[in-house]
């Protein structure tokens, strides 16, 4: 079994409730790590000891009446810097919000509260979280454990670097470009992406912004598929306006065993290609499942062009995120739409068309993406999962120069874009279904690799169950070296 740090969260909770561990106890050898390892990759950015060890006390206090607050009771927790936290600053890495303190906890925090977690400090993220790498001019630049001179993916890059690294117990992120997912995959941890709409965002946003995006998804990260489960369980649901017209009931897994699932394997496509590093994991991962009985397909896709949809993800996407424009930012993409080369189809060409459409062509961009989701639908009559990258490559050395399009990353020895990635972020969230990432190996140079398992709207909990009997059978959370020993 792993050492305590790295254990999961349902873990923790158990040896807590069997009087294993005190509440105070763990949380100060969470404590004592943040001080000896966060240096080394500054994943926790803000820290609130002194509230979180009354808490703690409060806990073991509750637990001595035999009284448990959750599943979570006495797990410590830090959760991304987006969310709003009472006593803590939520500034989406904007130099302009270094002081914006909220008056209140978001509403997901709350939730985790009532689980029973303690919760003692925050996580990076990139600024106004628009980057697979962590960085901003407030906290800094985080660093992947496996191999600090490279990324620990973004937005929750700090969310999963904390969870790597065991210096944390259970996580939270958000995700409209695999902003989950991304992270999880190039750290080696977990992270569900839920359905769309399924857990309220309020108080997940920038200052004075109460309205809900697009495609945007908060949702659990763990070192473990269980805690998902749990944590998804904790957030899931309406907010109370909404919980006075509409409850939740996701549909438990049908399947028991790997033998009774029929998935279909996706490797790369011509509109993102993807490193021969990764191919080769999920390829081990599509043979251990062959070898488990699953009825495993290679390629079998919805019946819309990869390139079709892609496309649209992007101008849902950007059209989705303009509201985070200055005036001034704004003004000049729409001076640069009017230079546009109409054959341009670069990704800053995508943007630049996307932050600048007409509401009736946006229509037009759902219209097309809710036709693709029927599609969707469609396609997971006949399979229970589809199974494909989270990104084109293993996490990628730093680099911060120019902008997001200019950054070149090396894939099977050329360079791609590093937006190129986006394909396979938009290829599940971008019609609300949900995607869990599992680990799913190393590649030769030690770097994590996680599988993308993605399944029909409201099949979450498949989603994260699948993600489970891989982890049994396949392969769980390994910690990264030099973070393995106990405080």
């Amino acid at each position: 079994m792993l050492s305590v740090p790295f254990r999961s969260a349902k873990q923790l909770a158990a040896m807590i409730r069997r009087k294993k561990i005190g509440c105070l106890e763990l949380l100060d050898l969470y404590l004592k790590r943040v001080d000896q390892f966060n240096p080394k990759i500054n994943a926790i950015i803000f820290k609130d000891v002194e509230g979180a060890r009354k808490r703690a006390k409060l806990a073991d206090r509750a637990l001595a009446r035999k009284e448990v607050w959750g599943p979570f009771h006495g797990v410590p927790m830090t959760i991304k810097e987006s969310y709003d936290v009472m006593g803590m600053p939520t500034t989406w890495g904007v130099p302009q919000y270094k002081d914006n303190y909220p008056p209140q906890n978001a509403l997901a925090v709350d939730r985790f509260l009532k689980a029973g977690v303690v919760l003692f400090g925050k996580t990076n993220v990139p600024l106004y979280l628009a980057d697979w790498q962590s960085f901003n001019e407030i906290y800094g630049t985080t660093n992947n454990p496996w191999d600090v001179t490279r990324t620990p993916g973004g937005s929750s890059g700090g969310s999963a670097a904390a969870l790597a690294a065991g210096l944390t117990g259970i996580e939270a992120g958000s995700d409209i470009g695999a902003s989950i997912r991304n992270p999880a995959h190039y750290c080696g941890v977990y992270g569900h992406k839920p359905t769309y709409g399924i857990c309220s965002p309020r108080g997940q946003a920038l200052p004075g912004v109460v309205a809900a995006s697009d495609i945007s998804c908060i949702g659990p990260m763990a070192r473990s598929a269980e805690d998902l489960a749990i944590g998804l369980e904790a957030m899931a649901g309406p907010d109370d306006i909404d919980g006075a017209g509409w409850q939740l009931r996701l549909p438990k897994p049908q399947k028991k065993s790997l033998k009774e699932y029929r998935v279909s394997v996706v490797y790369t496509d011509p509109e993102a290609e993807v490193d021969g590093e990764v191919q080769n994991r999920l390829r081990a991962v599509a043979e251990f499942l062959r070898n488990a009985k699953a009825k495993v397909v290679e390629d079998a896709r919805p019946a819309f062009g990869s390139r079709e949809a892609y496309r649209n993800y992007i101008q849902l996407l950007r059209a989705a995120t303009s509201g985070r424009l200055t005036p001034e930012s704004f003004q000049q993409n729409l001076a640069a739409f009017n230079t546009l080369d109409p054959d341009d189809d670069s990704y800053r060409a995508q943007m630049i068309r996307a932050q600048a459409m007409y509401h009736k062509d946006w229509l037009a961009y759902n219209e097309a993406r809710h036709k693709m989701r029927l599609a969707w639908a469609e396609f997971f009559k006949d399979y229970d999962l589809l199974l494909c990258p989270t990104a084109t490559t293993a996490a990628f050395p730093h680099n911060q120069k120019g902008e997001r399009w200019e950054r070149m990353i090396l894939v099977n020895g050329k360079s791609q874009p590093s937006t190129t990635q986006m394909f396979w972020a938009g290829y599940c969230c971008n019609f609300y279904l949900p995607s869990t990432v599992a680990p799913a190996g190393f590649t030769s140079e030690g770097l994590p690799v996680g599988v993308q398992i993605g399944g029909p709207q409201y099949g979450d909990l498949t989603c994260i169950h699948f993600a489970k009997l891989l982890e049994e059978g396949f392969q769980g959370f390994v910690p990264p070296p030099g973070f393995e020993f106990e405080s």
